[in-house]
C-alpha cells in the first residue's frame, strides 16, 4: 500500500505538469535512463524548470524514492516548490515538503503554504540540519517514519493540493527586480551541502563520478 499510494502521487503530479507545462529534454539526461531510474523535466512562460526524479528500487533495495522540485523564471520572484519522499515498503522513512522563498524571505506565496499546512503535525517530525534550515521555510514539513495510511494520504494529497495551487498562481509574481537567479542559486547550493543524496545514490549503483554530475546538472543545477 506504501508504494501504490507513491506511485499513485508521482502519476499525478506529472499528469498535472502535462496539463499545465511543456516537457523537454535536458542535455545530458539519457546517461541516467538505468532500470527504475525516470528523471524528466517541464517549463512554462512562468516556470523555468520543473523536476520529477523517481528512483524504483523496489527489488534491488527495497525502496521506492521521488523528487520533485520546481523553479519559477528567473523574472518571478515566488518560492520554490519541493516534495520528496523515501519510502520502504512498509514505512515512509522520510517526507519533505516546502514552498522555499528567495534567501528565505517572507513571501505571499510561502505565507499561503504555511497557512494551509499548519494542521499538519508529522507522527514522527525530523529535525533540520543547517544547510536546511539556510532555504526552507517556517512551516517546512519534514516527518519521518509514516507507517499509518490516513497520514501517508494526507502528506501526499496536501503536495498535490499545493502544487496545484502553486501552479495556478506563480503568474503573479513576474516582473520582479529581486536577485531571483542569486536566490535560486543559493538554495541549490545549500541543497548540494546534503550529505544524504550522494550516499542514497551510490547505493544505487551510481558511481562517484555519476552521481557528481547528476546532483550538479540534474538535480540542483546552478544558473550560470
Amino acid at each position: 500500500m506504501i508504494w501504490e499510494n507513491v506511485i499513485q502521487c508521482k502519476d499525478n503530479i506529472i499528469k498535472m505538469l502535462n496539463n499545465t507545462c511543456t516537457e523537454y529534454q535536458e542535455e545530458g539526461i539519457t546517461h541516467f535512463e538505468k532500470d527504475g531510474w525516470i528523471s524528466r523535466t517541464w517549463r512554462n512562460e512562468n516556470i523555468r524548470r520543473a523536476h520529477v526524479n523517481v528512483v524504483d528500487a523496489r527489488k534491488t533495495k527495497g525502496l521506492l524514492l521521488c523528487h520533485i522540485c520546481v523553479f519559477p523564471e528567473l523574472n518571478n520572484n515566488g518560492p520554490i516548490y519541493g516534495f520528496d519522499m523515501i519510502a520502504g515498503e512498509n514505512k515512509i522513512t522520510g517526507a519533505f515538503h516546502d514552498f522555499s522563498s528567495l534567501y528565505n524571505k517572507p513571501h505571499p506565496l510561502t505565507d499561503w503554504f504555511i497557512e494551509s499546512t499548519k494542521q499538519y503535525r508529522p507522527s514522527k517530525p525530523r529535525e533540520l540540519p543547517e544547510w536546511a534550515r539556510a532555504i526552507f521555510s517556517p512551516g517546512m514539513i519534514a516527518a519521518g517514519n509514516i507507517q499509518e495510511e490516513k497520514e501517508l494520504k494526507q502528506m501526499y494529497t496536501m503536495a498535490e493540493d499545493n502544487l496545484g495551487h502553486y501552479l495556478a498562481n506563480i503568474d503573479q509574481f513576474g516582473n520582479t527586480e529581486d536577485d531571483v537567479k542569486g536566490g535560486q542559486n543559493f538554495y541549490c547550493s545549500k541543497q548540494r551541502e546534503n550529505p544524504h543524496n550522494p550516499r542514497v545514490m551510490q547505493s544505487l549503483g551510481l558511481t562517484t563520478e555519476e552521481v557528481a554530475s547528476f546532483i550538479d546538472q540534474h538535480l540542483f543545477p546552478i544558473v550560470q
